[in-house]
């Protein structure tokens, strides 16, 4: 009962809970925004990179074999990028984005999936343990934060207006939380899934962190914002390695 508090806990913070900072962030002035949410990508990376890399993959490895996992890690980044193609999918974190009027309702689509997929790897993640979950879920509310307010730019680029742009991402963003009571009673009576479910979160996660974050990152190149990206990805894996992660 414990593991299904907190799960629920998480995923209503990275649902809800994100929707409601990155909202805020519509009130601050453009440059303050604009310089804040790289530093919000960068910690994501950290986080994201670490749950993959001393969480996810570690814990899934002691329960199926090597080729079956990384088989499954990479069906995964396939499946993600296909869809990303057919949705959009990639968030954007910048103004010059090549994204048109007419992609509004594909984003909230793409986070609808986005969503559902967190609220599983979630599920599963606490179903291992405790501190798993948490880690999981600090990875998934480090990245949530900034993709909530890339999107709101888009819907509002679109011709949304900040009420509809709030309401439709509430209501995206809500998918995670059935995803994950469903997810959490479904494995809790198919456990032999729960490392194939960890590997699709493991290929999700490197695949935001690497293909989507770390480029938009590539554009600020200069020293001092190299340096502050180095210290904030490495205070995101900090963040995870410095979480107990006993069973």
């Amino acid at each position: 009962m414990e593991k299904l508090f907190f799960l629920v806990l998480f995923v209503i913070i990275g649902s809800v809970g994100s929707v409601i900072a990155a909202s805020l962030f519509l009130f601050f002035p453009k440059t303050i925004r604009e310089s804040m949410v790289p530093s919000l990508v960068s910690y994501a990376i950290g986080a994201l990179l670490g749950a993959a890399f001393l969480n996810l993959i570690p814990e899934a490895l002691e329960n199926i074999n090597v080729g079956s996992f990384f088989m499954t890690m990479l069906v995964g980044i396939i499946l993600f990028f296909i869809l990303e193609k057919l949705v959009i999918w990639r968030h954007c974190h910048n103004k010059e984005c090549h994204v048109h009027s007419q992609t509004g309702p594909l984003i909230l689509i793409g986070d609808s999936f986005h969503n559902f997929v967190d609220g599983v790897v979630l599920a599963s993640s606490f179903l291992v343990s405790i501190p798993v979950g948490i880690t999981t879920g600090i990875a998934i509310i480090g990245h949530e934060i900034p993709q909530e307010v890339g999107d709101f730019a888009i819907l509002l680029n679109s011709g949304y207006s900040r009420k509809k742009a709030i309401f439709y991402n509430v209501i995206s963003s809500l998918v995670s939380i059935p995803a994950a009571i469903g997810g959490y009673f479904m494995l809790g009576t198919m456990k032999t899934l729960i490392p194939y479910i960890m590997a699709i979160g493991a290929a999700s996660f490197l695949y935001i962190a690497i293909g989507d974050l770390i480029p938009g990152l590539q554009e600020r190149v200069g020293m001092g914002d190299t340096v502050i990206q180095v210290l904030l990805i490495i205070a995101g894996i900090m963040t995870i390695l410095l979480f107990p992660h006993h069973h």
